[in-house]
């Protein structure tokens, strides 16, 4: 094997191949000729990429690899590390779309030549996009030009940095504190580098299917498709912002438009994000805008600035003929608490997802600091200290908006400075979002929209509270026959259930308008919160409509109930006729995709990732319709926001991997189109061999599944090859296809009548307790 050779792992080989990793133990076991590791270790073994690619060919099992997915193993694999690799792809892509002709010159000498030539082009845009190293303006408190800075030297993830460049592209000076913690001194100059020729002699390649997967989805969308990737492969690293979220912060906070000047005569404003992360919140930014962003850890902020680099205008034409490069973003490295990068900017806006619940944010150290204004945060309020930090920040009457956890709207360690925001008119808005908007998902978040007071102005005498827990999912379709599965999906929470749609117009429309809506919003005199708490929590002020529509629509779904179990107890099967049990000849799933039979697909899609609903495994185990959620930012569905989705046919049968649930769902006309989800895998059967009916009710025998199904400590995969089939002439398929088809519509006839019980149930309860029920 070549010295440097992308490797990849037992996990990246089922991603390659369509399969579960259970799949990929067993071809180590029955085939002599697979492919001996390379590396990794004896739990966790890696293989040469190249030798793995040319045996699933040779055995039939890979057709061709995509080209997104060849550059993404190739990261994954590098020897230096999936974080230098971004590093060197995101500087590439910069030369790629800033300087396309030097690229292409490039591109055509040899590896070694390419690699010796590549520093020198990736440093002249590096300076043009990020700005020069050491020109005085990198000083602490100066902006205008693009960089990146750091205030102490760190090993973070698979970037280095270190006084003196390291082999990663990023350099830092300064030295940590013990403990990792920044001290209060200004950030001191560094930027992201140009990696040397030794470094990038191995990512030669990886840098040339990097620009040929550029030259089809864009550079900005190649490196978003790839950092992305590192993103879910890594999810405990990150603390990630959702882009719809991102989304709806940046247009909260955006200034009204000059509908009289065209798009590049508005004015540009100044947004910061003081703890950037991977920069969805700046990404997010619609119209001429000056980036500033903060993040504590080195490698992070390198990716992040060739993120924003990435996604902002590419070169522009000057008056006399030269391209010129738009001004970059200005990110800077450090603990934003302790050191501030930018002490004097007035931002017209602050965009932040702060760290939640920080006990050494530094209370002790920062104790006399000018930025608390409304009183020092106690040692547990480490979210006040962001909200006072991001005031600070912004010029008179600037806007913030902060991403909050509920308990500092309520925990009376907070009560003063939380009378102190009301009392001066700082904070304008609390806003409620539904659980699973973002980490941690298992609670509903709030939004805080803050205003800057200006100086001589009367400060607000009200508070806008909004509460959105409730559009946590699309309305019930309570008129969804028995016989298909409902359109609508019950409110559960979780990520993959929020009608993003519906709270974006749910959120916009309370601060804008500033008006009271039943059961979402309501503005409250700042007089009626400044009691002993102060507690600011929009659910304790806005008490939730009841269940069912109130006691109005109790009668409608009384009704709707009646209907659908007169038609489910028109479904209910015949008695079974007791007979000994059979003894077919089988065959397996696996051996029918062999002979041509039917087809396995597995999903990756996830829902805002295409332009196109996506089942998800949720959607399958509740008989939900798909998910539909707008595309995720502003990219192309089919290019770098995802995997090119499968799309469902009618006849597909889908079934989960996870979970041991027996459950499979035959694709019926109105959910055709849809994107196959993660975690769901895809059988389209060949209508003339196999009855799609008859599958899907073989498929979901419990001996079936246990048989066909491994077992780890937490949880149970699903192997769809192993599952068993009897044979049978395609005529006596169909009879048996028939009575499983009868069974599907008796079973969604008891989910939508259950969901409908439920909801009568809950809606007596509240209207007997609120009065507006009379129990005679």
């Amino acid at each position: 094997m070549p010295e440097n050779a992308t490797e990849v792992t037992a996990a990246g080989i089922a991603r390659l191949a369509g399969v579960g990793r259970a799949a990929v133990s067993n071809w180590r076991r029955r085939y002599a000729d697979f492919p001996q590791p390379v590396g990794g270790t004896g739990a966790s073994p890696s293989f040469a990429l190249s030798e793995v690619e040319q045996w699933l060919r040779d055995q039939g099992k890979l057709a061709e690899v995509p080209l997104r997915e060849r550059v993404w193993q190739a990261v994954a694999g590098h020897p230096a590390g999936a974080g230098r690799a971004l590093v060197h792809v995101g500087c590439a892509l910069l030369l790629v779309r800033d300087r396309p002709t030097a690229w292409l010159e490039l591109a055509g000498a040899p590896d070694e030549r390419m690699a010796a030539l590549l520093p020198q082009a990736m440093e002249h845009v590096l300076t043009a996009r990020l700005g020069p190293e050491a020109d005085g303006v990198h000083a602490a408190g100066a902006q205008g030009s693009g960089g990146v800075y750091t205030a102490g030297a760190q090993t973070l993830g698979d970037v280095h940095t270190a006084g003196t460049q390291e082999p990663g592209g990023v350099r830092a000076t300064g030295a940590p504190r013990p403990g990792g913690v920044h001290g209060a001194s200004a950030p001191e100059p560094a930027r992201v580098h140009a990696p040397t020729a030794q470094d990038l002699l191995p990512s030669v390649p990886l840098l040339r299917a990097a620009a040929e997967l550029a030259a089809g989805i864009g550079a900005g969308q190649a490196f978003e498709f790839l950092l992305g990737r590192q993103l879910d492969a890594n999810p405990r690293q990150y603390t990630l912002t959702p882009p719809q979220l991102a989304e709806l912060m940046a247009e909260i906070a955006e200034p009204p438009k000059h509908t009289d000047r065209a798009a590049r005569e508005q004015p540009v404003r100044s947004v910061l994000d003081p703890a950037a992360g991977t920069g969805a919140l700046l990404r997010a930014v619609g119209g001429p805008a000056a980036l500033y962003a903060q993040e504590a850890d080195p490698a992070l902020a390198a990716l992040t600035a060739l993120r924003l680099a990435l996604a902002g205008e590419g070169p522009r034409r000057a008056a006399d003929g030269t391209h010129r490069a738009a001004p970059g973003p200005t990110v800077r490295t450090g603990d934003t608490l302790r050191a501030d990068a930018f002490p004097e900017l007035a931002a017209d806006t602050v965009l932040c997802h702060p760290p939640f619940n920080e006990r050494t944010w530094g209370h002790d150290e920062l104790a006399y600091d000018p930025r608390w204004e409304y009183g020092l945060p106690a040692r547990t309020e480490s979210e006040l200290a962001w909200v006072q930090h991001a005031l600070a920040r912004l010029r008179d009457g600037g806007t913030a908006v902060l991403l909050m956890p509920p308990a500092a709207a309520s925990r009376r360690s907070g009560r003063r400075i939380r009378a102190g925001l009301l009392r001066r008119g700082a904070l304008r808005a609390v806003i409620a979002l539904p659980a699973g908007a973002a980490p941690p998902y298992g609670i509903p978040l709030h939004l805080w929209i803050l205003c800057k007071p200006e100086p001589g102005v009367r400060p607000a005498a009200d508070l806008l509270l909004a509460d959105t827990a409730g559009l946590s999912g699309p309305a019930p379709d309570v008129s969804a026959g028995p016989g298909r599965p409902p359109g609508g999906k019950t409110p559960g929470g979780g990520r993959e259930r929020i009608d993003w749609p519906a709270v974006r117009s749910a959120v916009l429309g309370a601060w804008r308008d500033r008006a009271d809506a039943e059961g979402v919003s309501r503005v409250v005199p700042v007089i009626e919160l400044l009691d002993d708490d102060v507690d600011l929590a929009p659910a304790r002020h806005l008490p939730r409509s009841a269940s069912g529509g109130g006691a109005s629509g109790l009668g409608e779904v009384r009704e709707r109930l009646t209907e659908t179990l007169r038609l489910a107890s028109g479904l209910v099967p015949p008695a079974a006729d007791p007979a000994a049990p059979a003894h077919r000849p089988l065959t397996t799933v696996g051996e029918l995709a062999r002979a041509g039979a039917l087809f396995l697909h597995s999903g990756t899609a996830v829902p805002g990732s295409a332009a196109v609903p996506v089942l998800t495994e949720h959607d399958v185990l509740t008989g939900a319709a798909p998910t539909s959620l707008p595309p995720a930012g502003q990219e192309d569905p089919g290019g770098a926001a995802a995997d090119d989705p499968v799309l469902l046919q009618p006849g597909d049968v889908v079934v989960p991997v996870l979970g041991g649930s027996t459950t499979a769902r035959v694709v019926d006309a109105s959910t055709a189109g849809a994107a196959l989800g993660r975690n769901l895998q895809l059988l389209r059967p060949d209508p003339a061999a196999v009855d799609c009916w008859f599958l899907a009710g073989f498929l979901r025998g419990t001996a079936n599944h246990r048989q066909a199904s491994s077992y780890a400590s937490t949880a149970a995969r699903l192997d769809a090859r192993r599952l068993h089939l009897p044979r049978m002439p395609l005529a006596e398929q169909q009879r048996y296809g028939e009575r499983f088809r009868q069974l599907a519509a008796f079973e969604d006839a008891l989910r939508t009548a259950g969901r409908l019980g439920g909801q009568l149930v809950q809606g007596m309860y509240d209207g007997l307790a609120d009065g507006t029920v009379t129990p005679g």
